[in-house]
């Protein structure tokens, strides 16, 4: 049996250089018009314009709404696991075996249908309550992703070849751990976008300020190298872009602040069909007065500040994502050298693949959906009552009664109280 890690050495795959260089899938009028440059410059060129045209759509996006950010966070994550499923199909299609490309992407809607399933039991409750049909899959949503993803756990057994049963073990593990880091990240980063379009703004574009400024520290100051995966990173590029990014965090967050279309949660507003953000902003929405520590105000001047409380939690988001949001990076990094690529793909255009942009952004996600449910999360009375209305009248009933003689209990409702 031939051994995966030495069939991939086989395979006619890029070259391993960090040297980014304009692609084949660069435009004609760009190259020409970059002809005249070194390949340094073309580079600095080509992802200085491409990542103004993806900030202006990105931007465009946000003016549209949260459904299409939603919709936008679902685009990526299933380029984002085709690229990596395609790495491991290139070894698997050569051996002619059946059904990993199949299986995979039955896998990726089984997995799909889960957590989106859990989101649509979550947020849309009143509207599920008015259809019926939706009741039964919502009742039975886990039971039915089970059974899906059953059936296709019978079909890569029924798949296994003689004398390659370690090659499709290799892969059903590939698949596995691609579904973990796309799928269960892109649900966490719409967990977060229905706390406050600002818990998913601030974090997603600290990571990309601190891409873009690390990149600029680097190009123009950098001359020590940071870690061997990325020679190309450097110290100066690394605490350049820690800074910035920190400022960044600090000053885009108190303009977010002062909107209720980026603080209130997304709700769905089954009336008029449609996400609402309108809300009474909460603490961390509203100017406060601080005082500025001792040592602070011989430098600055000013004894007190005022500011948004969350403008305080940025400073953590940003220092994260400036910090160990990179580690991401570093790991595709590796990622890509054990497999011989420089690339996931050559989609963007001096960038490579959409994965290459996003690798960071799952990371930090994740830290987001654990900061927001460790440290501000409480409870949620509007969310409790909907899967309140949703239960059977005699439920509702135990329910009101288990509360009303609670309440009594603890003093709040008179004994003599009827209802």
């Amino acid at each position: 049996e031939v051994d995966l890690e030495e069939r991939l050495g086989e395979l006619d795959l890029r070259s391993d250089s960090d040297v980014l260089s304009p692609t084949d899938s660069t435009p004609e009028i760009l190259k020409r018009a970059l002809s005249g440059l070194s390949a340094r410059w073309k580079n600095w060129w080509i992802r200085g314009i491409l990542t103004l045209a993806m900030i202006s759509v990105f931007f465009l996006i946000i003016y549209l709404g949260s459904f299409m950010l939603m919709l936008l966070v679902l685009s990526i994550q299933v380029k984002c696991y085709h690229e990596i499923i395609t790495i491991g199909y290139r070894v698997y299609h050569s051996y002619d075996l059946p059904w990993f490309r199949s299986l995979s992407w039955y896998f990726l809607l089984c997995v799909n249908y889960f957590f989106y399933g859990e989101t649509v039991a979550d947020y849309f409750a009143t509207f599920v309550q008015r259809r019926e049909q939706l009741q039964f899959l919502i009742r039975y949503h886990r039971f039915i992703s089970f059974a899906l993803y059953l059936t296709g756990f019978c079909m890569f057994v029924l798949s296994l070849v003689k004398k390659h049963y370690r090659l499709q073990f290799y892969m059903f593990a590939w698949t596995h751990v691609t579904l973990l880091i796309t799928v269960t990240q892109s649900h966490l980063v719409i967990q977060n976008l229905f706390e406050g379009m600002i818990w998913f703004l601030v974090p997603i574009s600290s990571v990309i300020c601190n891409d873009i400024t690390a990149y600029i520290f680097g190009f123009f100051f950098g001359r020590t190298p940071l870690i061997k995966l990325s020679p190309k990173k450097t110290w100066e590029g690394f605490i350049g872009g820690f800074f910035s990014t920190v400022v960044f965090g600090f000053i885009f967050s108190y303009f977010l602040a002062q909107h209720q279309y980026f603080v209130c949660p997304v709700e769905y507003n089954s009336e008029t069909n449609r996400f609402v953000t309108e809300c009474e902003p909460s603490e961390l929405f509203q100017m406060k007065k601080y005082s500025v520590p001792p040592l602070l105000q011989a430098v600055l001047g000013w004894e007190t500040v005022n500011m948004y409380p969350f403008q305080m939690h940025s400073i953590a988001l940003s220092t994260f994502a400036s910090l160990i949001g990179p580690f991401g990076g570093f790991f595709a990094s590796g990622f890509k050298r054990a497999f011989k690529i420089k690339d996931f793909a050559d989609t963007i255009p001096g960038h490579g693949g959409i994965m290459d942009r996003f690798d960071c952004q799952y990371l930090m996600a994740t830290f987001v959906h654990v900061y927001i449910t460790s440290f501000i999360r409480g409870p949620n009375p509007s969310k409790l009552l909907k899967q309140l209305l949703i239960l059977q009248p005699e439920q509702q009933l135990i329910v009101y009664k288990t509360l009303k003689s609670h309440l009594v209990e603890k003093g709040i409702l008179q004994p003599s109280l009827r209802g």
